[in-house]
């Protein structure tokens, strides 16, 4: 069994017996089906490749490819301009966090997520690059109830720049790190890539049940 497949097994198991559910057969994903699956990114980076219902919880497991970003430089100080435009037809956004970032307070680079339910274990399968975390998303945008983000990757976010405590820390090949629910957190310093896998518990079960990724071949 290859290091993807063990992991799985060991962390379903692990979870399946806090829970209470008995587990009577190990989930097997192969790094054949993980690759098969990474030949799609981009354009699709972040892609789930199942989900296992065990009992009082759903467990998902996905793999994530992104590809080179901009310096950390561009992170500033509270009180710089946020959030992007929109088409003048668009719906209004739901927003989420903070509505103003405290004043002084540090800045994350673009692009963090928070999810609301969802503790993420990422495994730095390939590359590296800087993970940022920490602080409070502010004037976010949460993700709506029928969107892929929700539905298929991470359940309720919200996404936007947070502002507060923000850590940085260098990943590579065989980091793992524990990201809990409600955390933001997001990349910079990516110099050429970074794939990772993300063991993802569902405990409000809003993600598709025993959702099979549709490039991975048995």
């Amino acid at each position: 069994m290859n290091k993807a497949a063990l992991a799985l097994a060991v962390f379903t198991s692990c979870v399946g017996l806090a829970s209470g559910q008995a587990i009577t057969e190990a989930v097997d994903i192969t790094d054949a089906q993980i690759k098969e699956v990474l030949k799609f990114a981009p354009p699709a980076v972040d892609q789930q490749l199942r989900v296992v219902d065990i009992g009082k919880l759903q467990l998902a497991v996905g793999i994530i490819h992104r590809g080179p970003t901009a310096p950390a430089g561009g992170a500033g100080r509270a009180g710089a301009a946020a959030g992007a435009g929109r088409a003048a037809n668009a719906p209004a956004p739901v927003r989420c966090g903070l509505a103003e970032a405290p004043a002084g307070a540090a800045m994350s680079p673009p692009g963090m997520i928070a999810h609301d339910f969802e503790t993420e274990t990422y495994i730095i399968t390939s590359g590296g690059g800087t993970l940022v975390t920490g602080g409070q998303i502010v004037n976010g945008n949460r993700s709506g109830p029928d969107s892929e983000v929700t539905k298929v990757l991470n359940g309720i976010s919200c996404s936007g720049r947070s502002a507060g405590k923000i850590v940085t820390r260098k990943v590579s090949i065989g980091d793992v790190i524990i990201i809990p629910a409600n955390v933001p957190h997001g990349w910079t310093d990516i110099t050429d890539h970074v794939d990772y896998l993300s063991v993802r518990p569902d405990p409000e079960k809003v993600l598709e049940k025993n959702y099979t990724n549709p490039h991975m071949k048995k």
